[in-house]
């Protein structure tokens, strides 16, 4: 595979800026452990190859098991994701797939127990940055290392 185009050296100002909203997400005050879930996942219904490669490496540096790594795409059916892990991962899909799920009320109203009003901003926030993260990547093939 062969990258279609850098942006950075395209369009170096509003990739600074996409480095800034970055930035902001990961110093939200949001576990580690969590974001990388959420990016993980959302990575995985993107089909992002390059998020993907970077993320669960990132996670494992974090101390994510290799277990809950292989299992994210079935977590529903796995014990071994917590209920706030659950409510963030469902959002995350709600929202990742918005064009067919709409961000149903119930998935929604799932989050109340695990957040709070800013936190789901924020997590709002983190799971749109993966998401534009994995188009410019997808968009462009962005070649992970290997």
């Amino acid at each position: 595979m062969k990258a279609r185009l850098d942006p950075f050296a395209v369009a170096p100002q509003m990739m600074q800026a996409m480095l800034k909203l970055e930035n902001a997400v990961r110093e939200s005050g949001l576990e580690q452990s969590l974001v990388e879930l959420v990016k993980i996942r959302a990575s995985q219904i993107n089909g992002c190859a390059y998020c993907l490669h970077m993320h669960t490496r990132d996670a494992r540096s974090y101390g994510e098991s290799e277990e809950r790594l292989y299992l994210l795409n079935g977590w529903r059916e796995s014990p071994l994701y917590s209920p706030k892990e659950r409510a963030a991962l469902a959002w995350t899909e709600a929202l990742t797939l918005i064009a067919q799920t709409q961000a149903p009320d119930e998935v929604y109203a799932g989050l109340d127990a695990h957040f709070d009003d800013t936190e789901k901003v924020k997590l709002t926030l983190l799971i749109m940055t993966i998401n534009a993260w994995n188009r410019l990547a997808v968009g462009f093939r962005a070649v992970h290392p290997h």
